[in-house]
């Protein structure tokens, strides 16, 4: 497992030489709340984007 040092260092690379204080922020921001729904995901299960599609086209013909 990745440390949040880790993760911070491989961002900062990615990121372009200009960015802002406010850019990395958002970026930092932006990484735990993809990470937080995820786990999310794994602990309450969730739904494939197919069967969302299948949904969304019942949805849409009634």
């Amino acid at each position: 497992m990745n440390t949040a040092i880790t993760e911070v260092k491989y961002l900062l690379e990615k990121l372009p030489q200009d960015s802002t204080y406010e850019d990395i922020q958002y970026h930092l921001y932006v990484v735990e709340k993809i990470r937080q729904g995820v786990g999310r995901a794994q602990r309450e299960g969730a739904v494939n984007q197919d069967d969302i599609g299948l949904k969304l086209a019942q949805w849409l013909t009634q």
